[in-house]
């Protein structure tokens, strides 16, 4: 086929079709049982980060928006208030919730946090039809596998202007929840047509310590799971939504890679590349964090003998980072290397209580104007597949360290272990005072072994 798209020329035009197909058509005993487990894993990680969101004034909004315009009966649980409602504004509420303490997953090389879109989309579905266990964990790799691989098509160009997390997270909520809806490959092509035609999120928001970072996941997770029930009653989408002439690569990017929809499909599980994120901020403070800690541990350096910082860092860091100066959210400091850097020399942690008192932190506020981002050449190159840290430390008496970490904390390559997974969801779990905690030794137990249920209902039932 010929397409006439100059940014898509070596498309063959069923790209869309052939992922649809495997979205739809993925099982359960397909799946290899590493890539189970660390779904299990996402999952549990996925759980603390949407528990933590209970308390937060743009959480507490969207729940005051589901109870006004959403019903006050259903299947489908928001989990910051326990309230049962459709599993549309289910999906919206713990979408937006699980995506403002920064502690939600990340896969590298697409830059996208896939936990906090196809969790959400595909729990509200499957307590909807009380589908199993292992219906749901292969819905969600699907959703995994799906929206990873539409985050590397779409590559930086898209990035520098889109949230990915929005745009990309719509297509994988939409494959998660079009595998519990029951949807053939046809409907599941149609389903990704009108998941791309609502795909949305930009990053100007940054620079006003806006809300709307949380809107993109709690929308990306509802309007997948609309696209895919719409799909199951008969609604049609474009069938050459991510490759077509008037498509999502034509109007979002300038560097989409066709190839990279379709790479290895069923041999390469992306579900074992995700990261998890170990320090409470955006991920591209984290490498740096990391070379800081290490240089700051390994000199004992006090904030007062830091005279300045350079982060050497990749150009995507920039243009997240870049825009954010002067923080005036505990969520925008978040978004700022110096903050976070602050934070880590003063107390080498970056964590949620740390930024939860960033604000008044006078010390690790200091460091706004004593850190600095420059472009690194070799860093860039191995960007996003590889988020390389690295940071020079000039201290007050003109003696300078260096360091570099190669895998972030959390990486696969330098992972949580299980034992840390369950550490840090009981701590998300807790933060916001969503659960006590003889409930969540329950809660835990329970969704450690998601994927032996019989049928998934609520998970803080009593």
């Amino acid at each position: 086929m010929t397409n006439q798209n100059p940014l898509m020329i070596d498309a063959t035009g069923n790209e869309s079709a052939t992922l649809a197909q495997f979205a739809a058509t993925l099982a359960y005993r397909d799946i290899p049982k590493n890539v189970v487990d660390r779904t299990v894993d996402l999952f549990v990680d996925w759980t603390g980060s949407a528990l933590s969101g209970k308390g937060h004034k743009a959480i507490g909004i969207l729940e005051t928006f589901a109870e006004a315009m959403g019903p006050s009966t259903g299947n489908s649980e928001i989990l910051t208030n326990r309230q049962n409602t459709s599993a549309l504004f289910a999906a919206l509420v713990n979408g937006a919730a699980s995506h403002i303490s920064e502690q939600d997953d990340v896969h590298n090389g697409s830059v996208f946090h896939p936990a906090a879109v196809v969790f959400p989309a595909a729990l509200a579905a499957a307590q909807q039809t009380g589908a199993s266990g292992e219906q749901f964990i292969s819905a969600c790799v699907a959703g995994y596998e799906v929206g990873i691989r539409i985050g590397e098509f779409l590559g930086q160009s898209h990035y520098k202007v889109f949230h990915t997390t929005g745009t990309a997270g719509t297509f994988a909520a939409a494959a998660a929840t079009g595998q519990i809806y029951g949807l053939d490959a046809r409907q599941m092509l149609h389903a990704f047509g009108s998941a791309g035609t609502q795909s949305a999120g930009l990053w100007e928001f940054l620079r006003d310590a806006a809300d709307s970072k949380q809107l993109h996941t709690g929308k990306a997770a509802a309007e997948g799971l609309m696209a895919a029930w719409i799909t199951s009653k008969g609604f049609t989408g474009a069938t050459k939504i991510l490759e077509g002439n008037q498509g999502m690569a034509a109007g979002m990017s300038s560097d989409a890679n066709p190839a990279l929809l379709l790479d290895a499909l069923g041999e390469r599980w992306c579900v074992l590349e995700t990261s998890f994120k170990f320090h409470a901020s955006c991920r591209h403070t984290h490498p740096a964090a990391d070379a800081l800690l290490q240089v700051v541990t390994q000199h004992n350096l006090k904030p007062q003998d830091i005279a300045h910082v350079t982060a050497h860092v990749h150009q995507g860091a920039i243009d997240i980072l870049g825009p954010v100066t002067n923080p005036v959210s505990v969520h925008q400091a978040k978004f700022s290397m110096p903050a976070t850097l602050g934070l880590i020399a003063t107390h080498r942690k970056a964590g949620l209580a740390e930024f939860a008192n960033v604000l008044e932190d006078k010390t690790a506020l200091s460091f706004l104007d004593r850190v600095s981002m420059e472009l690194d050449t070799d860093i860039n190159k191995a960007y996003p597949k590889q988020w390389i840290g690295k940071v020079t430390v000039t201290t007050t008496d003109q003696a300078s360290h260096s360091a570099q970490v190669d895998e972030p904390k959390g990486d696969p390559g330098n992972t949580l272990s299980r034992d840390e997974v369950d550490v840090k969801a009981r701590a998300l779990a807790l933060s916001g005072n969503a659960v006590n905690a003889g409930e969540l030794d329950g809660l835990m137990n329970r969704i450690w072994k998601i994927n032996s249920e019989d049928r998934i209902s609520g998970l803080l039932e009593s």
